[in-house]
């Protein structure tokens, strides 16, 4: 419609340098556009989560981290230690009883109770538990010198997830989806999968996958355990869809008036695409969780069959069919609040990680099986590692565990431009500390980030005066497992 002007008064007359003051508002800002365009920023500074170029070329365009909540024994597991047999029972001379959290019930050395078997072309020793697994090691390069700054539970989580051991610090996810933006319209860009079997939440709860000090759409998506996984998945039944696209559109217009006059305020942008995603959510997200056209031999290979193990396998069937769709980040956590909830095998070592090693064995080896059979294991990078390891020391009790060890953990990775069969680092003798080619959590962080092309030096934001990163003020990149 073509506006009336006959009403129109001016309070400021037109005059030569207000006409120039103007024109070079309104060049500067083209001149801006044009920049911020060709640096690849001007979709970033509308939506938050657009695609972002990595800093090189990287393989992995995706990561699923399975996380062992709880803190997986490395010496009954992947770190097979034959010495632990030979010492087994004798006392460790010199051993700091307050390196665990019990520092009354340490026993002596202690044993594997399980066996050990070597697997793949490359011979690796993998413990009885992982029958499955262990078919995949040829995939895998293994971390067996990993250390970390705390025994306890909540400060390790944060520093395995946001690179410090203190709460409110962005978490790898966020970080990566911050660098990297997100590939998918229509789902989360960081998806968070929980225990469903009512065993609860990490310690720590959602600062494992906040985004900290980065605006909040970097967070991760927790998805509820059981119903639906995200709230108001599904649009009022008094509402049409016309009408909820109306009322949206009504909203993102009073937001972009606001955001004109502040272009550069990243939580308002931030919300913005949020209520946006979340409209597009509700279409796209019960397809993409919707396991009922998966083929029946797909859900064996993954165990969706098997008692034990369904949960756990519905949810990693979930992550290969969500970075299908564009997800960058997922996390599974197995195991829920602490001891024999989780991992955290403080008793009985040998039923605690049988069992939860039921519940995962088949699912994640279905999920490397499956990756690799559509050609997508080489763009996505899957991790397998907890907050710490444990002791070889026994915990003393009815049916001796194990105790925290933040001195030497193990880890994999698979895919997304790793050297699989390979191992990097070794523990002592004994599996008590790591000994050889050390690797911190700085140094696994800054591998992971290199996998996905970026720079864990250069991928910085700018936070009270200083420029934060998830590697700190440390990290090398562990080449020798990089393909």
């Amino acid at each position: 419609m073509k506006q009336d002007t006959t009403n129109l008064s001016f309070s400021h007359p037109i005059n030569r340098r207000r006409a120039l003051q103007k024109a070079g508002m309104g060049l500067g800002a083209l001149g801006l556009t044009s920049l911020l365009h060709e640096e690849g920023l001007l979709n970033a500074a509308v939506n938050p989560l657009a695609p972002n170029r990595p800093h090189f070329g990287g393989k992995a365009k995706s990561v699923i981290w399975i996380f062992v909540n709880g803190g997986p024994s490395h010496v009954d597991t992947w770190d097979y230690k034959p010495e632990l047999e030979r010492r087994n029972g004798q006392t460790l001379d010199g051993f700091d009883r307050f390196t665990g959290f019990f520092a009354n019930a340490v026993g002596g050395l202690m044993q594997s109770p399980f066996k050990f078997n070597r697997q793949g072309q490359c011979g690796k020793h993998v413990s009885e538990i992982f029958p499955h697994l262990g078919r995949h090691v040829d995939k895998m390069a293994f971390i067996h010198s990993g250390h970390t700054e705390s025994n306890n539970h909540s400060p390790a989580l944060f520093m395995m997830n946001c690179g410090l051991p203190r709460m409110g610090y962005p978490c790898a996810g966020s970080w990566i989806t911050y660098g990297l933006g997100s590939t998918s319209r229509d789902l989360p860009s960081f998806v968070v999968m929980s225990d469903p079997l009512g065993r609860g939440l990490p310690k720590g709860h959602a600062a494992n996958w906040g985004a900290g000090f980065l605006p909040s759409v970097f967070q991760g998506t927790h998805f509820r355990p059981k119903g639906d996984p995200i709230d108001n998945l599904h649009r009022p039944s008094v509402q049409d869809d016309a009408q909820q696209r109306r009322q949206l559109d009504l909203l993102a217009k009073l937001n972009r008036k606001d955001l004109a006059k502040r272009p550069y305020e990243e939580e308002l942008a931030a919300r913005i695409e949020s209520f946006e995603l979340a409209y597009r959510m509700q279409t796209a997200a019960p397809d993409a969780l919707d396991l009922k056209e998966e083929p029946e031999h797909l859900k064996k290979l993954y165990g969706l069959d098997i008692k034990k193990s369904t949960h756990f396998a519905a949810q990693c069937m979930m992550a290969r069919r969500l970075v299908e769709r564009g997800t960058r980040f997922i996390q599974i956590y197995s195991g829920g609040m602490a001891n024999q909830r989780s991992w955290d095998g403080h008793s009985d070592i040998k039923g605690n990680h049988t069992g939860f090693a039921q519940e995962t064995d088949k699912p994640i080896a279905g999920l490397l099986a499956d990756l690799e059979q559509r050609g997508m294991l080489d763009e996505t990078l899957v991790v397998w590692a907890g907050e710490f390891g444990r002791l070889p020391v026994a915990q003393k009790g009815g049916k001796p565990g194990r105790d925290h060890n933040p001195h030497c953990f193990s880890a994999w990775m698979a895919g997304g431009g790793i050297k699989g069969g390979v191992s990097y680092g070794e523990s002592d003798e004994i599996g008590h500390k790591a000994a050889v080619n050390k690797v911190h959590v700085n140094d696994f962080h800054a591998t992971i980030l290199h996998l996905l092309g970026l720079n864990h030096e250069t991928l910085t934001y700018r936070y009270g005066g200083r420029d934060f990163r998830l590697t700190d003020v440390a990290g090398d990149v562990i080449r020798d497992i990089i393909a």
